[in-house]
Parts: structure tokens; C-alpha cells; sequence
């Protein structure tokens, strides 16, 4: 330290230069080139799409609405997922963490769909979508000062003092299982897919590096795109050649390539914008049920924005930046 400072005790110490892991092949000082980049860049939307997908596909048929609304909420989340991951990257952490949609809001957002006021709405279903996602938005709303009030206010940096590597393995953990709820209900809708998909991006990425041996790491670092071309075609020769001709509505939903909907009621371009279903309403119950969500989402971004500063071979946060990058998590 110079001047013969000493660290403060509150500050974690950082790592030895070049400390960076074996396995790791780019760190946030050694960003790979440009194509390798693009092509690294559009794998992780595909893995973020079908996670993002998920939460929109489970909710908004609970809410009255069709393919149409359902399009633009994916729409909006993928939006303001880049939207997030720009200011996170500028302004927050300033780390390579991509910003998307929490599954620990799922729970407090069924509740809301199930309320008395909704549940029992006999009218127009897009009413019925439209005034459901007021309520959310406004419950949203709500529950963001309080991340916004931790977060910029700093009092969030005296919690992280007490973090450890022992502490955030588990928070990294419980995102991961928090998608088992919704990704394998998925894939047993359609085994014949499904199955497939996790047994070659296993395969692709764990076993087939080790047989060959040229290349740089091709297989196992676009191991998504790979399994994900195969089976897509696979599933697409199973609905042109009539596999699902006879099978039940739901199976040709779940299995078939040309019945999802969403690509015919989506617009070619659509830029979302606030309140775009109308003013948002606020209920004191739902608030706070959704506060209790960004609480256990707090939690798990801190444990993210740890986990990421690792595998990029950054030097620790100190609790300073990580304050501030949960509170522009929530903007």
C-alpha cells in the first residue's frame, strides 16, 4: 500500500495479478475477439431466451392473455433485460453480468393473478390481463424502493461484510434449483425432445472436447448452439413427417414446431414502453408480498455479482460498488 496505508477491515483483500482460474479461458481483462464474441454473445440470449420464455409462458395464460400478450411481455422482458445489463455494466458493478428476469418473483405474482378481484372477473380476458398486470407493476413498484433505498443508500454494504465464499455457494445454488421447478415440467411435456437435449448438450460439451482433440474449444464453449441446431431440427422432421398428426392438443403444443403461436403475434419491431397496459394499481398486501421477493432476489444478486467477479478473475467489490450495483439493479 503506499504511504504504508493499511486496508481497511471492511475491504477484502484483492487477488494476486493473473490470478485467473485454469478453466477459465477469458477474463475480464483477455475478452475473446470480436466473431468469437458475437457468437459467445448470441449463445447466452439463447440460454437467457428459454429461461426468460418460461416465466411469461406460465403466467400470462393465468391472466386471460393469448399469443398476443404473451409476445409482448417477452418482448418487454428482453428489453429491459438489455436495458438493465447496459446500466449494470456502466454504471453498477461494471461487471460482464447479464441482467434477466428472477423466478423469486414467480410465487408473489401468482398470488396476485389468483386474487378474489381477478380470479373471479367474468368480462373480456385481455381486461382481465391488462388489470392483473397493472396490479403487478404497481406491487413492482413498490418493492423496487426497497432495493433502491438498500442499495444507493449503502446500508446494503454492511450485510455483505459478513458474506464468504461459504455463504454465496448456496445462494448460487438456489438460482440454479429455482429453475429446476419450471424447466423439467417442460421437458416432461415433450420427453421425446427434451430427453435428447440434455443428453447431447451433455454430450457435447463434457465428452465430445475429450475425443477431439482439434479445434479451440469449439464443442464445449458452443455446446448450447450445437445441441440446440440438432434437436431443433430433429423436432422439426418429427411434425413434418406427421409424429404428432393424432396426439392430444397439449402435445402438439408442447412438441410440435409450428404451433407456439408467438411468432405470428409478434411484430417485427416494437420498442415497450412504462406503463404501456395502463396506470398501475397499488394494494398493500400484494406490496408486500413482492417486497419479500425482492428481498430473496437481492440475496441472490449479490451472491451472482461474487460469483462473476470470481470467474472473471476481477478483484473482489468492495462492498461500496456492490451497494451501488444493487441499486441500479432495480432503476
Amino acid at each position: 500500500m503506499a504511504g504504508g496505508a493499511a486496508p481497511k477491515a471492511d475491504e477484502p483483500l484483492p487477488h494476486p495479478a493473473k490470478d485467473q482460474l485454469p478453466s477459465i479461458s477469458y477474463c475480464i481483462t483477455s475478452p475473446p475477439p470480436w466473431p468469437e464474441a458475437i457468437l459467445l454473445g448470441f449463445q447466452h440470449y439463447i440460454v437467457m431466451l428459454g429461461t426468460t420464455v418460461l416465466i411469461p409462458t406460465s403466467l400470462v395464460p393465468q391472466m386471460g392473455g393469448g399469443n398476443e400478450e404473451k409476445a409482448k411481455v417477452i418482448q418487454t422482458l428482453l428489453f429491459v433485460a438489455g436495458l438493465n445489463t447496459l446500466l449494470q455494466s456502466l454504471f453498477g458493478t461494471r461487471l460482464p453480468a447479464v441482467m434477466g428476469g428472477s423466478y423469486t418473483f414467480v410465487p408473489s405474482t401468482i398470488s396476485i393473478i389468483l386474487a378474489g378481484r381477478f380470479s373471479n372477473y367474468s368480462g373480456d380476458p385481455v381486461e382481465k390481463f391488462k388489470r392483473t398486470m397493472r396490479a403487478i407493476q404497481g406491487s413492482l413498484i413498490v418493492a423496487s424502493t426497497l432495493q433502491i433505498v438498500l442499495g444507493f443508500s449503502g446500508l446494503w454494504r454492511n450485510v455483505t461484510r459478513f458474506l464468504s465464499p461459504l455463504s454465496v455457494v448456496p445462494l448460487i445454488s438456489l438460482v440454479g434449483f429455482g429453475l429446476y421447478e419450471f424447466g423439467f415440467p417442460g421437458v416432461a411435456k415433450c420427453v421425446e425432445i427434451g430427453l435428447p437435449q440434455l443428453v447431447i448438450i451433455v454430450f457435447i460439451s463434457q465428452y465430445l472436447p475429450h475425443v477431439i482433440k482439434r479445434g479451440k474449444n469449439i464443442f464445449d464453449r458452443f455446446a448450447v448452439i450445437f445441441s440446440v441446431v440438432i434437436v431443433w431440427i430433429y423436432a422439426h422432421l418429427l411434425t413434418v413427417g406427421g409424429a404428432y398428426n393424432d396426439a392430444a392438443p397439449k402435445t402438439q403444443a408442447s412438441c410440435r414446431t409450428d404451433r407456439a403461436g408467438l411468432i405470428d403475434a409478434a411484430p417485427w419491431i416494437r420498442v415497450p414502453w412504462p406503463f404501456q397496459w395502463g396506470a398501475p394499481s397499488f394494494d398493500a398486501g400484494e406490496a408486500f408480498a413482492m417486497m419479500m421477493a425482492s428481498f430473496v432476489a437481492l440475496v441472490e444478486s449479490t451472491g451472482a455479482f461474487f460469483a462473476v467477479a470470481r470467474y472473471a478473475s476481477a478483484t473482489p467489490m468492495p462492498p461500496s460498488v456492490l451497494s451501488r450495483g444493487v441499486g441500479w439493479q432495480v432503476i
